[in-house]
């Protein structure tokens, strides 16, 4: 008997006709004609009778729907056609980026397109690449010894390796053959030798990670309690009239926009400061010009002529001798007579576009309010959604802002100065010392002097303004190894002062072991070594085990919670985690770096920015601006199309990702023959990543 297909039909509405619309290969739609249940049989003969009439009336009802199926069917295999070609493009374009990548032969190891040498100790670089390539090879051959072991019957995991088959192994009559020997003495060694340390070294990870991971769910814990309760910071006095709304405290103020090389974006800052809605006289611009190059800095000078000339009260500076980076620019520039006029500093980088009302929603709330030296604003971004690279940075700094910034500001009045987009009391900078060269994140310096001289700050997360995100990995990396490698510089440093200052305990104990040791040394020290070195060992050291809680759970619920102040993100939670696990290497580094005071620590490289606005009222600002200053901008571009002085960019080849990436990937394959479900797919993922990563692949793409 013939099997019966009714089953997939619905029992009400048997053989109801289906009509096929298709305007176009890809765009095609089906439509069923309801009509009674009890009418069907009858809707239909009376069609087959009018279409088919010599041909009996069921072989012409199932004749039509054979023919509709047939279509469907059609148009569906042609949409999965389109699907798989739209892949084979993909991945072709991927092997020809590749392909790309490995010819031009650029690696991390080469110069940027200024001619800067890498921001990494060569030293720490070296060696660090020589340990991943050594447990790359050692894995190979590890991997190959255990394909050979399974297949000769050796199946020990850590779950299975008890003192029986201890006992079989240590009994010589029960081996037979020299790679049975072989494998039993290793197999000796990890138990006896190599286990019981790696199993320790992976338990005070662990540790460290649940204990970062409960200081980053009471940080959550506090944003929602800030949130539910609606606290907002609210000046003690208020500055303006609430009947007229007119703003009646207007003190001296300084707007300081201090900028090296940065040819993209001077114009769209200098526009946003010069139109702060601030009386005019009450407040001073200075473009503390730092650029080496000659063209770089006639464009600058002469945009600010050109709003010198429109009644801006602004001026341009230019260092001699150029020592000590941005804390070097901004202490030259404090130390001008005419500073003593002004009470308070805003300080801008090269690529921020403050809001017009930005002083009169930071500044009132100095007003009778003595204790406060900061009030800091937070960051938004003009391109977060350009690439993969903006949309992963704009996840880590809404965290940081919305979170660490605002938990910190409401409950410890202390948080880590910006280094931009924040307003200082001057009284303040010069009680706590002013500003020093001694690290490379001198605003993180500035904030902790000041925090142990007894002032405090105030976060206004309501206040943006607006900036770049790195677009290429490249520029992204360098930024993240200065801001991971100057803190463990100042750490060694403020530590005594930090022992001998009058805060309270409670305080001391905060800055050190919460706001230096937990979250700038030990979260980089245990991302890198507990998923980079300690998961591809435990693979082929079986014996000493890493759960599945600690390699995919407690990660997710994380990544979970740094997702929360930016949801529209949620898609991409686990590209995310995968992401934060590969700059685990760049930070991993840098800590190592600024820890031991390599050289690198002490090398400072600036950002590169697009210089994208999305504001439009910058752009309409632009667009009115006066004609008669292109004279310089002109005679640049003649000269570097005469000269051929434009550089150009190019992806590179980063072999520590690439090291971890095979190394990952060996191991995923040895966790297969182990039969490790969590681990296998963490480590095939995670060697994607560092693929990826290594191959400059996430960033910006330059053809």
């Amino acid at each position: 008997m013939a099997p019966s297909f009714d089953w997939w039909a619905k029992e009400t509405h048997r053989g109801t006709p289906v009509v096929v619309k298709m305007e176009n290969p890809n765009m095609w739609s089906m439509v069923e004609l309801e009509v009674p249940a009890d009418d069907d049989d009858n809707f239909l003969l009376h069609s087959a009778d009018n279409s088919m009439p010599n041909l009996p009336r069921h072989k012409s009802r199932r004749s039509k729907n054979a023919k509709q199926l047939t279509w469907v069917l059609l148009l569906k295999a042609h949409r999965a056609a389109g699907c798989l070609t739209s892949i084979a493009s993909l991945m072709l374009g991927l092997a020809a980026a590749i392909r790309r990548r490995v010819a031009s032969g650029r690696t991390d190891n080469d110069a940027d397109t200024n001619g800067n040498k890498p921001s990494e100790s060569l030293t720490v670089k070296t060696r660090m690449y020589l340990f991943i390539k050594l447990f790359l090879w050692l894995s190979v051959v590890l991997l190959g010894f255990e394909v050979a072991a399974y297949y000769k019957g050796w199946h020990f995991g850590a779950q299975n390796l008890q003192l029986q088959y201890l006992t079989v192994l240590t009994n010589p009559l029960h081996v037979k053959g020299v790679f049975d020997s072989i494998y039993s003495s290793w197999v000796l060694l990890r138990v006896e030798y190599l286990a019981p340390p790696l199993q320790f070294l992976t338990n005070v990870c662990i540790v460290l990670f649940l204990v970062q991971s409960l200081d980053r769910l009471v940080m959550c814990l506090g944003f929602l309690w800030i949130r539910l309760k609606k606290i907002k910071p609210v000046p003690k006095a208020p500055a303006a009239d609430l009947e007229s709304g007119d703003v009646y405290f207007f003190p001296m103020v300084l707007v300081q926009i201090p900028m090296c090389n940065e040819k993209e974006v001077y114009q769209q800052s200098i526009a946003a400061v010069c139109n702060l809605d601030w009386p005019k006289e009450k407040f001073l611009i200075q473009i503390l010009d730092d650029s080496d190059d000659p063209m770089t800095q006639l464009l600058i000078k002469e945009e600010v002529e050109k709003w010198q000339e429109e009644g801006a009260n602004i001026v341009y500076r230019h260092r001699v001798i150029r020592e000590g980076y941005k804390a070097g620019n901004l202490k030259s520039a404090m130390s001008c007579s005419y500073v003593n006029d002004y009470e308070f500093v805003a300080i801008f980088d090269a690529d921020f576009q403050p809001p017009s009302d930005f002083l009169k929603r930071t500044v009132p709330h100095f007003m009778d309010n003595e204790e406060l030296g900061l009030v800091q604003a937070r960051w938004s971004f003009v391109n977060k959604d350009e690439n993969l690279l903006t949309r992963l940075q704009n996840i880590n700094l809404a965290f940081h802002f919305e979170v660490e910034q605002q938990v910190n500001g409401v409950f410890l009045n202390f948080f880590g100065f910006n280094g931009t987009a924040g307003v200082w009391r001057i009284k303040a900078l010069e009680e706590s010392g002013g500003w020093l060269e001694r690290t490379t994140v001198e605003d993180m310096d500035i904030a902790v002097r000041a925090h142990l001289h007894g002032w405090k700050f105030i976060f206004l997360n309501d206040v943006e303004c607006q900036c770049e995100l790195p677009e290429s990995y490249e520029a992204y990396r360098k930024q993240q190894h200065r801001w991971h490698s100057g803190p463990m510089q100042l750490f060694r440093l403020c530590l005594p002062d930090v022992i001998r200052s009058k805060i309270s305990i409670w305080k001391k104990a905060n800055m050190i072991f919460l706001f230096f040791l937990l979250r700038k040394l030990i979260l980089p020290f245990y991302s890198f070594t507990l998923f980079c070195i300690i998961l591809p060992m435990t693979m082929f050291i079986p014996e000493a085990e890493l759960p599945s809680w600690v390699v995919c759970y407690i990660p997710a619920a994380m990544s979970f919670l740094n997702i929360l102040p930016a949801p529209k993100s949620f898609p991409f939670i686990v590209p995310y985690l995968l992401f934060e696990n590969t700059m685990s290497v760049t930070k991993f580094n840098a800590m190592v770096s600024g820890l031991f005071q390599l050289g690198s620590a002490y090398e400072w490289v600036v950002t590169k920015k697009s210089g994208r606005s999305s504001e439009g009222d910058l752009v309409t600002l632009v667009e009115k601006e006066p004609k008669k200053h292109q004279k310089g901008d002109d005679e640049i571009k003649q000269k570097e199309k005469e000269t051929g002085y434009r550089k150009k960019k190019h992806n590179r080849i980063y072999t520590k990702e690439l090291g971890l990436a095979f190394l990952l990937l060996t191991a995923s394959a040895r966790s297969l023959l182990a039969a490790q479900g969590i681990h296998f797919y963490f480590l095939l993922f995670q060697g994607v990543s560092f693929l990826l990563v290594g191959l400059d692949l996430i960033g910006e793409q330059i053809e």
